[in-house]
């Protein structure tokens, strides 16, 4: 009895392979998606510790978070996140004598726009803040 080598794969041995891999791409895109809103959000809360940094040194020289101490007015040094490139989050700041807050707003029809935590703020006190109400702001921040 003389046997034949046949080469090639059955068609059941090709849907399992793209079974297999339909369900590994079912678990790694949305944990990839995860992971890039994280450093999405990572970057943004950087940004907003360098404004409130700035705004705490201003104080420190004029006594006041809104004006410097030639009297103008204040400006954020930044105010997009990332600093380069297109825009993901917008940073925007309500200043005032002796208090401020310092926020970061998601740019609708972006990436970031879906994010779970929404908006990121800070104040003068140091206190952070999501705009989820149904997120601790730790969950946000320290992630």
């Amino acid at each position: 009895m003389k046997y034949t080598l046949q080469h090639g794969i059955t068609l059941i041995e090709l849907m399992v392979t793209v079974g297999i891999i339909g369900i590994l791409a079912a678990i790694a895109i949305p944990s990839y998606s995860e992971y890039v809103h994280r450093g999405n959000r990572t970057e943004a809360k950087a940004i907003l510790l360098e404004n409130a940094q700035f705004l705490e040194r201003n104080f420190t020289e004029s006594n006041k978070y809104n004006k410097d101490s030639a009297g103008n007015d204040i400006a954020l040094p930044f105010t997009a996140s990332p600093k380069t490139g297109t825009a993901l989050y917008n940073i925007s700041a309500t200043l005032a004598a002796t208090t401020y807050t310092i926020t970061a707003t998601p740019v609708s029809g972006r990436s970031m726009s879906g994010d779970k935590c929404g908006s990121l703020s800070i104040d003068q006190l140091g206190q952070k803040t999501v705009a989820s109400a149904s997120l601790d702001a730790n969950s946000c921040w320290k992630k």
